[in-house]
C-alpha cells in the first residue's frame, strides 16, 4: 500500500481537517463532568457555572482592629471639641459587627481615659471600617462561568461562597506510544545506532503540564501489525494517542499507512517546520496524532495540534504564552511555503529586546532547553535581516529576560563555564551565549545586538588579534576589550594520533572538518595555510563547517573527520589528542558606555576569582594570567 503522503497542507487547513475526521468518527466534543473537591480542583476545568450559596461575609464585620460605635454619637468630635464615649465595644478584625453599632474606629485613634470611656477627636461616617454583608461576594451571583480553568484564587473564592464540591472537566487522558527498533528505555546504555526514548518521557510531560494525564506504553518494533495492535488497544481508553516516529516516507515509517488501515488519515504533511511529516487521524472515536521522531519536531507538533484539541475537549481555551517585539540578531532565512517555528534567545540591549536564533535542526533538543522564545516565520516569506523588528512568543518572563548579558560572537567553552558559575552564585542572571564566529560577534555588537562580543580574529597582515578587526569595523573610540583567556588552539585528532599528524602542513593528506566562515578559528587556519603555500581546495572537507569547537571535537570523535581545528579543552573533553598549532588571545568586547553597567558587574567579579581562574585552567590548554585586565 502506498502511503497517502500529503505534503504541505497549511496548519489551518490540516486543523480543521483533524477536527472534520473527529466529528466524522463519533470522537468526544467533551470529556466527561466530574465532581472534585475544591481542594482538588486547581488547574480543573469547570464544566457548569459556579454560583456563589452565600454572600461573604455573611455579616457585617468589622474591617480593623478598634471599638464599633454609633456614627451619630461621634458628631462634632474635634481636636479641640473631643467626645467622650460610654457606649461602645472593642472589637477586632473580622468580628461580627455588634447589634446598635453601625461603624467602627481603628484603635489608634481611641484615647481611653482613666474612668473607662472613649475619647474620639473626630467624627466618623456610618459603616467607616466595616465590611457589609457581601461586599466581596453576594449569594447566588456568578462567581465563574463555564469553561475556567481554575486558579489557587478561583478555589479560595468558591470555598468562600460557600462551594465544598466543584463540577469540573474530568482530566484527558493522553497515550504515547514508542515505536521503532533503534530506541532504548531511558536508563539503559544505547549501543550503536541506538536511541533513547526521550520523546515519550517529553510529550507525556508535556500533556500533564497542561492539565492531562498521560500514560507510556512499552516500545513497539518497526512492525505495522504490532503497532496497529498497539494503536487499537490505546485508543479504546484514551482521549488523544500520540504515536512517535515512522510518520515520514522512510523504508520503516509505518504511521500513516497504520492509521489509515486502522481508522481514518486526515492529514499526513503539514506546511510547518519542524514537523513537516506530522500525521493526524482516528481510530474508532479516539484522535489519534503521529508525532515525527526528531524532538524538537515533537515538541512543536504537539504545541500545534494536540494542546488545542486537548483543551477543546475540557470546553476551553489552549493557554496562550505572552508575546513581545524584538530585534532580530543576525540574518534569518526561511524556505518560502513553510510555517519556520525558530526557537530563540533573549536578551535586553540598549532597552530593546534582541532575539538570537538557535540551531535550527529538529534533532537539536538542546535549542529547546535554551530557548527564550519562539520566533514563527509565515509560510509566505523567505526570513528576515538582521536588525529586523519580530514578535517573540515568550517563554520565559521579560523580568528575567532583563537581566541576560547577551554575548555573541566566538565559541569558547570559558562563556558556558561563566553562565554556569553566574547562575549558581545569582539564580538571577543569565549569561546567553551565541555561537557566530568572531566576525559576527563585532557585527552584532556594531548594530547594538548584543552586549558582549567574543572575538578572537588575527589580522594576517599585524600579526594582531582583535584589536585591527575593531578599529575597522567598529572605530577606535568608545569600544573596550577585556582578555578573557589565553588558549592554545590546534589539531583534534583521534586517540593515539593514527595518521601521526604534526601540523598544518600534513592536512592534505586528512579527512577535515572546519569552522564556519567568519570564526576566528577559520581565520586562523587560513593564515597557516597561506603561510604554507597550500591550497584550501588541497584539504579535504575544507567546506564542511561546525560552529562550535565540540561539534569539531564530536565529528572526529564519531570518526567522520580525522582532523579539525580547535581548542584543547573541546580535545580533552571528548578524549581525543591534540596538536598544539597556536596559543591565541580571546578577547570580550564591548561599548564603553556599557563597561560599568550593572549588569555585567557580576561578570567583572567573576573573572577576579582565584578559584574561577583555577577551575578555567584545570580545563586544559587556558591560561588566566591576564583574565579581566582591560586591554582598550
Amino acid at each position: 500500500m502506498t502511503s497517502p503522503f500529503v505534503s504541505d497542507v497549511p496548519t489551518e487547513q490540516a486543523t480543521a481537517a483533524w477536527r472534520a475526521a473527529c466529528r466524522a468518527a463519533g470522537c468526544a466534543e467533551r470529556v466527561d463532568a466530574v465532581r472534585v473537591a475544591v481542594g482538588e480542583a486547581v488547574g480543573r476545568v469547570t464544566a457548569e457555572p459556579v454560583w456563589a450559596l452565600r454572600s461573604s461575609p455573611a455579616f457585617d464585620s468589622a474591617g480593623m482592629d478598634g471599638i464599633a460605635v454609633r456614627a451619630a454619637d461621634t458628631v462634632g468630635a474635634a481636636e479641640t471639641t473631643p467626645v467622650l464615649l460610654t457606649e461602645f465595644e472593642v472589637v477586632d478584625t473580622g468580628d461580627p459587627l455588634p447589634d446598635g453599632y453601625d461603624a467602627v474606629v481603628m484603635r489608634e485613634h481611641v484615647y481611653h481615659t482613666g474612668d473607662g470611656k472613649a475619647e474620639l477627636r473626630a467624627a466618623v461616617p456610618p459603616y467607616q471600617h466595616v465590611r457589609s454583608i457581601g461586599e466581596d461576594i453576594s449569594a447566588t451571583e456568578l462567581l465563574l462561568p463555564e469553561g475556567h480553568r481554575l486558579r489557587p484564587v478561583d478555589v479560595a473564592a468558591c470555598a468562600a461562597a460557600g462551594a465544598v464540591e466543584l463540577v469540573v472537566r474530568r482530566q484527558p487522558h493522553v497515550v504515547v506510544i514508542p515505536t521503532g527498533d533503534e530506541i532504548r528505555p531511558i536508563g539503559t546504555e544505547p549501543g550503536p545506532g541506538e536511541i533513547l526514548d526521550t520523546n515519550s518521557l517529553m510529550l507525556a510531560a508535556q500533556a500533564r503540564e497542561i492539565g492531562c494525564t498521560a500514560q507510556v506504553e512499552a516500545i513497539v518494533s518497526d512492525d505495522p501489525e504490532l503497532i496497529t495492535a498497539a494503536l487499537r488497544d490505546a485508543a479504546t481508553g484514551a482521549d488523544l494517542v500520540i504515536l512517535i516516529a515512522g510518520s515520514s516516507a522512510g523504508r520503516d515509517d509505518h504511521t500513516a499507512r497504520v492509521v489509515a488501515g486502522a481508522g481514518t488519515l486526515a492529514v499526513h504533511g503539514v506546511a510547518v517546520k519542524p514537523g513537516h511529516p506530522v500525521v493526524l487521524g482516528t481510530v474508532g472515536d479516539t484522535p489519534v496524532l503521529g508525532a515525527p521522531g526528531y524532538p524538537v519536531s515533537a515538541a512543536l507538533t504537539f504545541d500545534i495540534f494536540a494542546a488545542p484539541l486537548l483543551a477543546a475537549l475540557e470546553g476551553t481555551a489552549p493557554r496562550e504564552r505572552p508575546s513581545t517585539p524584538a530585534r532580530l540578531a543576525r540574518k534569518l532565512a526561511s524556505a518560502i511555503g513553510t510555517d519556520d517555528w525558530v526557537r530563540v534567545r533573549l536578551g535586553r540591549v540598549r532597552d530593546e529586546i534582541v532575539a538570537t536564533p538557535l540551531p535550527r535542526g529538529a534533532g537539536v533538543l538542546t535549542s529547546l532547553v535554551r530557548a527564550d522564545g519562539l520566533l514563527v516565520v509565515p509560510a509566505g516569506l523567505e526570513g528576515h535581516h538582521a536588525g529586523e523588528q519580530v514578535r517573540v512568543e515568550l517563554l520565559r518572563g521579560l523580568g528575567e529576560i532583563g537581566r541576560t548579558i547577551v554575548a555573541i560572537g566566538s565559541h569558547d567553552l570559558v562563556l558556558d563555564v561563566s553562565a554556569s558559575a553566574l547562575r549558581a552564585a545569582d539564580p538571577l542572571i543569565t549569561l546567553a551565549s551565541s555561537n557566530v564566529g568572531s566576525l559576527g560577534g563585532l557585527v552584532a555588537l556594531r548594530d547594538g545586538l548584543c552586549h558582549l562580543a567574543g572575538s578572537h580574529l588575527l589580522d594576517p597582515d599585524t600579526g594582531e588579534y582583535t584589536l585591527p578587526y575593531v578599529d575597522r569595523l567598529l572605530g577606535s573610540s568608545g569600544i573596550a576589550v577585556v582578555r578573557l583567556v589565553h588558549r592554545d588552539q590546534g589539531l583534534i585528532v583521534a586517540p593515539g594520533n593514527p595518521l601521526g599528524l604534526s601540523g598544518i602542513e600534513d592536512l592534505p593528506r586528512a579527512r577535515y572538518v572546519n569552522r564556519q566562515r567568519g570564526a576566528g578559528t577559520r581565520a586562523l587556519l587560513d593564515h597557516e595555510l597561506r603561510n604554507r603555500g597550500i591550497d584550501p581546495a588541497q584539504v579535504s572537507g575544507y567546506s564542511r563547517e561546525e560552529h562550535t569547537h565540540l561539534a569539531v571535537a564530536a565529528a572526529v570523535s564519531a570518526g567522520r573527520a580525522d582532523a579539525g581545528m580547535g581548542i584543547l579543552a573541546a580535545a580533552r573533553a571528548f578524549g581525543l589528542d591534540f596538536v598544539p598549532v597556536a596559543r591565541e588571545p580571546y578577547d570580550l568586547v564591548l561599548r564603553t558606555d556599557t563597561f560599568d553597567d550593572e549588569l555585567l558587574a557580576p561578570l567583572w567579579a567573576l573573572l577576579e576569582r582565584p578559584e574561577f581562574r583555577a577551575g578555567v585552567e584545570a580545563l586544559g590548554g587556558y591560561s588566566c594570567a591576564e583574565t579581566g585586565r582591560r586591554i582598550r
